[in-house]
């Protein structure tokens, strides 16, 4: 059952352990309501992927993810045929004496031999209830892959020429996310709610923090959010993440840490940092860093 308004939508993320500010929660609850896509882009790590998981275990429906890549075609998106299984059915059928080809060409071009791929399994409901669908880094796929989903976003239908129209029972809950290597075309956009997470605040991902990474002690997690966002301050190829920001803590916390220090700071930076450059840079750095997130206020 879908939450009945904004304020229900944050509170059922946060049962599930995921922090989203009024905005983010009102664009989900908006795409839930009125049934549409939700298409949500921002910087690599800051949660849009892992929103989408959290949806589909509030809603206690199954998560179809397909995900986008460069050269992604139609049989690896929606559906092939199972031609191992075609041809020995075919044999089965002349074993049999069978000559009629038609009859041959409908039995082995019936659904019995479709091999489903994503799109086409997030037609299909499971106990009278839709899938959520994530359509994963859109931005990598070729253009002409965004062409096919104007069909697909819009009547929830997919057209196999040998078998017909297959049309979904409800309508799936859909998801896509960008990271903006490229621009998402804008009759993609039309179908679609629209939200930009960006970076969050320090309160939040203090919470953040404390929520994913149970156990790692307050002035840690305190000193590791602010220097984490001392360091996206910098002139860097890749900023860290939500995840980074995540796994560092996690790193500190098996190291035995209860605050930071210089030493460890330098010594777990490509925890954070997947760039030499960014490393260097940042090591350069780091004594500021470190002396402006020990200054940080305390919550």
């Amino acid at each position: 059952m879908f939450p009945t308004s904004v304020e229900e939508t944050q509170k059922a993320l946060e049962a599930h352990h995921y922090i989203a500010d009024k905005g983010l929660s009102v664009a989900v609850f908006l795409a839930l309501k009125l049934r549409r896509p939700l298409l949500l882009e921002g910087e690599p790590g800051v949660g849009k992927t892992e929103i989408v998981k959290v949806l589909a275990q509030m809603l206690g429906t199954r998560l179809i993810r397909l995900q986008c890549y460069e050269g992604l075609d139609i049989s690896s998106a929606v559906y092939e045929w199972d031609y191992a299984r075609q041809m020995m059915q075919i044999r089965l059928l002349e074993a049999t004496g069978e000559r009629d080809q038609d009859k041959v060409r409908h039995e082995v071009f019936s659904l019995e031999f479709l091999l489903k791929r994503p799109l086409l399994q997030a037609l299909q409901s499971q106990d009278g209830q839709a899938p959520v669908l994530l359509i994963d880094e859109l931005d990598r796929a070729d253009e002409e892959f965004e062409a096919f989903l104007l069909e697909f976003l819009s009547d929830w239908q997919i057209t196999v020429p040998e078998v017909g129209t297959l049309k979904a029972e409800q309508p799936p809950v859909v998801v896509i996310t960008s990271n903006r290597t490229r621009e998402i075309h804008d009759a993609l956009k039309r179908r679609c709610m629209y939200y930009w997470i960006d970076y969050p605040s320090f309160d939040k991902e203090y919470r953040i923090v404390r929520e994913k990474v149970p156990g790692v002690p307050e002035k840690l997690a305190q000193q590791a959010v602010a220097f984490v966002q001392e360091l996206r301050k910098q002139d860097l190829y890749k900023a860290p993440g939500v995840a980074e920001t995540l796994d560092w803590a996690s790193s500190l916390l098996a190291l035995g840490q209860t605050e930071l220090s210089g030493e460890v700071v330098e010594e777990t930076l490509g925890v954070l940092l997947k760039y030499q450059d960014d490393v260097v840079k940042a090591k350069n750095q780091a004594r500021d860093l470190l002396a402006r997130a020990q200054m940080f206020p305390a919550l």
